[in-house]
């Protein structure tokens, strides 16, 4: 799908993965997809055919003041791997293996279908509804199901190729939504987040003069020290660095670890860190004031200020600003891995070398929140964090930490 120019939205609210789990369902869905015939393939427990992704869009939205939510505010969505399966496109391996399960296809294209429909109808603009070749096709036809279908599985299959990436201007400030899970190359050797044509738009609609320039990603572009390594360790080897003996452990421990993030893809990871240089220092327009770094994913949430070396000349703050606001207990491989990437040798402040030189330049703004919303407030020269949580205090009166992200 052709992406076109932005256009304004002054406010609106971002959504950023996993907004439907159909690998981990209620007891309510629990008892739907429990009551298909016994000849059907799929996992009992786990979501399968558009009817039933449709039940769980329902589910997730039915909910009133949800409802009120999503029909009076602009609302940008991209989903992360849930939408589809746990891990979805964590390596080649992993999809070879879930490609010859008799079920995926039909999940993947049946939950791209929903997707479409449910999150990324609401990404495009008028202009762009109104120049949709997909859109114009639904419309036509008596029946779209096949029209979707056909639509997803190309999307599913062309490797390296994202139909869900988008941009909009908020004001005088630019947010890019890139698609981090659907248009991974996986090839071991040649893994990207994202292809050339791909970043080259990312590059083109990052260039211009503005107050403040967001990415944003559904899995965090920063981690803390310690697990950045361990991403990127775990990539080389698993590209067969130590072998082919240490790289079947490595693929047992990305698995188990859900290492996927874009520490996990070295060559696209850089490409991040010389986009920002390049930016703050001037050379895609005027530096904008901030750059801010949005992402979620990780079942908690933290703010951390980033440095560059000295001597870059770079004139922008860079902020991470990580938000899962309705999270979930994490497991206790989940917690053993935090405490590693928080321990004393990898603060959780200082995301990876490339961007520090050996003084480190990085101050800890990290603080984790319980079940919270966050508001990026934007406006010239400034920008404020506001976490609102019900943590401790009343659902109806809820505790308010109000963080000012830039100087």
């Amino acid at each position: 799908m052709a992406k076109s120019p932005p256009e304004t939205w002054p406010d609106a609210l971002l959504m950023l993965g996993d907004q439907i789990y159909a690998d981990d369902l209620s007891p309510a869905m629990k008892a739907v997809t429990a009551s298909r015939e016994d000849t059907d393939p799929s996992p009992k427990d786990e979501v399968y055919g558009f009817s039933e992704f449709a039940l769980a869009y329902r589910e997730a939205w039915s909910e009133p003041a949800i409802r009120w939510l999503l029909s009076t505010v602009p609302t940008l969505m991209v989903f992360d791997d849930h939408e589809i399966h746990a891990e979805w496109k964590i390596s080649q391996q992993w999809l070879d293996e879930k490609r010859r399960e008799p079920w995926y296809e039909r999940r993947v294209t049946d939950g791209l279908v929903a997707y479409w429909i449910y999150q990324h109808l609401g990404n495009l603009t008028p202009g762009e509804l109104a120049q949709s070749d997909v859109l114009d096709r639904v419309c036509a036809a008596d029946d779209a199901a096949e029209v979707l279908r056909a639509f997803a599985r190309d999307a599913d299959r062309q490797a390296g190729a994202s139909r869900w990436s988008f941009c909009r201007d908020l004001g005088h400030s630019r947010l890019i939504v890139i698609d981090s899970r659907a248009g991974r190359e996986l090839a071991p050797g040649q893994r990207r987040m994202v292809d050339d044509e791909e970043w080259a738009w990312i590059e083109e609609h990052a260039s211009g003069d503005f107050d403040h320039l967001l990415l944003a990603s559904s899995v965090p572009f920063l981690l803390g020290h310690g697990l950045h390594h361990l991403e990127a360790w775990n990539e080389a080897i698993c590209d067969g660095a130590w072998g082919r003996w240490v790289a079947r452990l490595g693929e047992r421990l990305r698995r188990v670890a859900v290492l996927d993030h874009w520490a996990s893809f070295q060559a696209s990871f850089r490409r991040v860190t010389a986009l920002l240089e390049t930016a703050a220092t001037g050379g895609l327009g005027a530096p904008p004031r901030s750059l801010l770094l949005l992402s979620g994913d990780v079942h908690h949430s933290y703010l951390a200020e980033v440095g560059f070396r000295v001597g870059t000349g770079a004139r922008s703050a860079v902020w991470q600003v990580v938000c899962s606001p309705y999270r979930k207990e994490l497991a206790p491989r989940e917690k053993l891995t935090m405490r590693f990437a928080n321990s004393r040798g990898g603060a959780p402040a200082r995301p990876a070398g490339w961007l520090c030189g050996p003084e480190d330049l990085l101050a800890d703004r990290r603080r984790p929140y319980e079940n919270h919303v966050a508001t990026l407030d934007l406006a010239p020269g400034r920008a404020e964090l506001l976490i609102e949580t019900t943590a401790g205090s009343n659902w109806r009166r809820p505790d308010r930490s109000r963080a000012s992200i830039l100087a």
